[in-house]
């Protein structure tokens, strides 16, 4: 696109990446970093800083480009721990967003938290400022799990977050991992019914993988704990959506639930279909019109791009209309509200009855034009993809 094909008027959602923790836990393997002080412009204190100096950079690369944005509708601050800094710092971050893309009038600004990381002050701090919901990475309520995981927060924790960040005015979503090595049926369900108990809008329940560059993974290896089971995995999630629906939960993408379709996370729908973001932060991604572009992963040679003016990209990729289609289809089949049968390939559409069959698609659904999957579906949201694709 050049200037000439000016493109005004859209939404933009922005992510920004803050990329520290105060202890790298064993299954993670996000772009984050332990360290306080990286050196070469990469500490925490200088983060701020640097993030809004590459806000600056992409608005004018965008303007370059001949795109202009109306509003920001969503803004997600993820990590990493963003509440590892100054809620003041977070609260900047996001002023200077809106000097330079005015926030929608109903916009939804996220940051994630752990709970050991708030305070009722912070939490207050960051609602006066803009943010309106809060992600705390509760991951477990039984503390076996929680060491199996390298999890430091105290689960009795939880429950005193969330009251705090309703005292703040927040919405709430509380974040679980099923899955765990050693972790029972039992387990989870504890996990689940602690988190209803906190009354949360919002959860989110994400099955363990085991990254290849994790301690976890290393200890996989070394055979001191077992793989996850497949069977056990989706045992854990059909009580897990048996939990919050009988809670009054409904799913909306294949591992989040909300208790109303106001609490929706809609950033990341923004993401499932297909919308425009800034990725701001060491390692973060972005998005505009198919362009993917991807930033330098490492704090210090990233701020150390933006002190001289430049911007932090490692990589771009222009996605031709094949290949956005086939995104279209992993991403859009993953929420509740389905995909239209017209964005299947017409060669592969004959795999829509077959699925159906299976009881892999909601027959209702197909036959009014649409695809959504059943809770077996989503268990084999892969296998179905990829019928529908290949």
């Amino acid at each position: 696109m050049t200037t000439a094909d000016h493109v005004g008027g859209r939404e933009l959602s922005a992510y920004i990446h803050v990329p520290f923790c105060a202890v790298r836990c064993g299954y993670c393997d996000f772009n984050t970093y332990t360290a306080t002080e990286l050196g070469g412009g990469g500490s925490q204190r200088e983060y701020p800083d640097a993030a809004m100096r590459e806000m600056d950079l992409v608005l004018a690369d965008d303007h370059a480009a001949g795109y202009d944005y109306e509003h920001v509708s969503t803004v997600f601050f993820g990590g990493g721990t963003p509440t590892l800094l100054p809620s003041g710092d977070l609260v900047r971050m996001l002023a200077h967003l809106r000097a330079l893309v005015p926030l929608a009038p109903d916009a939804e600004v996220t940051t994630e938290a752990n709970p050991d990381s708030v305070t009722r002050d912070s939490l207050r701090e960051l609602a006066d400022g803009g943010i309106t919901r809060v992600s705390f990475g509760m991951q477990s309520a039984v503390r076996s799990v929680l060491a199996t995981l390298d999890r430091t927060h105290d689960p009795e924790r939880v429950p005193q977050a969330v009251a705090w960040a309703r005292e703040a005015g927040l919405q709430v979503s509380l974040d679980l991992i099923y899955g765990t090595p050693g972790e029972r049926l039992e387990d989870v369900e504890a996990s689940v019914r602690a988190a209803l108990a906190c009354a949360p809008d919002h959860v989110s329940a994400y099955s363990l993988i085991i990254e290849g560059n994790t301690a976890m993974a290393r200890h996989l290896r070394r055979g001191e704990i077992a793989a996850p089971d497949p069977d056990d995995m989706a045992d854990k999630y059909e009580l897990i959506d048996d939990l919050l629906a009988d809670a009054g939960f409904s799913w909306y993408e294949v591992s989040n639930w909300a208790r109303g379709e106001q609490f929706r996370c809609r950033h990341n729908l923004a993401y499932w279909r297909g919308g425009d973001w800034w990725g701001i932060g060491p390692g973060a991604h972005r998005h505009r019109d198919g362009l993917r572009a991807w930033n330098v992963k490492h704090p210090s040679r990233y701020a150390g791009l933006l002190a001289t003016g430049t911007l932090p990209r490692e990589g771009a990729e222009e996605l031709d209309a094949a290949d956005r289609a086939l995104e279209r289809i992993l991403l859009e089949l993953r929420i509740a509200d389905g995909l239209p049968v017209e964005a299947v390939p017409a060669a592969r559409r004959d795999q829509i009855a077959v699925h159906v069959e299976r009881g892999h698609l909601e027959s209702a659904a197909a036959g009014a034009g649409r695809l959504v999957l059943t809770r077996e579906g989503r268990l084999l949201a892969d296998a179905v993809v990829r019928d529908l694709t290949l």
